[in-house]
């Protein structure tokens, strides 16, 4: 396993200056969000060059640290055509650029119908999910074409709520450059949290070959919003063991960053996660 961090939960710094930081907390690579963790520059398409790429590059390559995976989490249900245009364009922009950085995947999730991309029950919908299906094939393609892997992530609240749907999205797209960010946490809300373990060997099970990468993050109880609320890793109810297991029987080296952190526990989130996996 090799443990990440995203960077915009790290310290607010320059990325010359921020990686050294990661780096010697213990990390060897890094989950980057370039409207998030590069905020002084602009991230549109036409701001990425293959100039702005090498940079980066050299930056990463100074420290020994991988860009793991270049998040891109634009709703592919919107209702407004113009607005699912100039997604898509971002979208194609990210994919040319991770190539260049010599990083294999762009992140995304799958999104809400409609502006807000909050839940709605639409988002359980066959409508919904046809609709991002649709809008998400050309992006698939121009990954095809880079050689790069787009990683979807499932979210309980979004429209690919649960491993069967995402089994769906894939064996529809039916493209070995569409592949899975496993999230645990993410599979979960108040319905079947008490059940996680069911639900994250269902994942596992439906979706093991197809998974690239893999976030980290726990989750308290909360009384408001949806009732769980995201935390560092290791500072709330998950348990790991299972999927700690499983990534160290079959997925030697992969990626795993850390979400939720802060700069203060991102080290100790750090350290548990090194010592579950030891112990699986």
């Amino acid at each position: 396993m090799q443990l990440g961090l995203r960077l915009h939960d790290a310290e607010d710094l320059p990325i010359e200056a921020l990686l050294p930081v990661v780096k010697k907390k213990g990390y060897t690579c890094a989950h980057l969000a370039l409207s998030k963790a590069m905020k002084e520059f602009p991230c549109g398409p036409s701001a990425l060059t293959p100039g702005y790429a090498h940079y980066l590059k050299r930056v990463f390559d100074k420290n020994e640290m991988d860009i793991a995976v270049l998040g891109n989490y634009l709703n592919l249900a919107h209702p407004d055509p113009v607005v699912i245009e100039q997604s898509l364009e971002k979208y194609y922009a990210h994919i040319r650029f991770a190539s260049l950085l010599g990083c294999g995947m762009v992140g995304t999730e799958t999104g809400a119908p409609n502006a807000e991309y909050k839940y709605c029950p639409e988002c359980r919908t066959d409508k919904a999910l046809l609709t991002f299906i649709k809008n998400i094939k050309p992006v698939v393609r121009c990954a095809e074409q880079y050689g790069v892997i787009l990683a979807l992530e499932i979210v309980a609240r979004h429209i690919v709520y649960n491993p069967k749907r995402m089994r769906m999205v894939l064996d529809e797209i039916g493209s070995h450059n569409l592949q899975v960010l496993f999230d645990p946490v993410n599979l979960l809300d108040l319905d079947n949290v008490d059940h996680r373990e069911e639900v994250i060997a269902e994942g596992i099970e439906l979706l093991g070959p197809d998974i690239a990468m893999v976030h980290f993050k726990d989750f308290v109880r909360v009384s408001e919003g949806y009732g769980l609320k995201a935390v560092g890793a290791g500072t709330g109810e998950m348990d790991y063991t299972s999927i700690m297991k499983f990534i160290k029987k079959e997925k030697p080296f992969i990626y795993a960053t850390l979400e939720n952190t802060t700069s203060e526990n991102a080290e100790y989130c750090g350290k548990t996660m090194k010592e579950l996996y030891e112990r699986a």
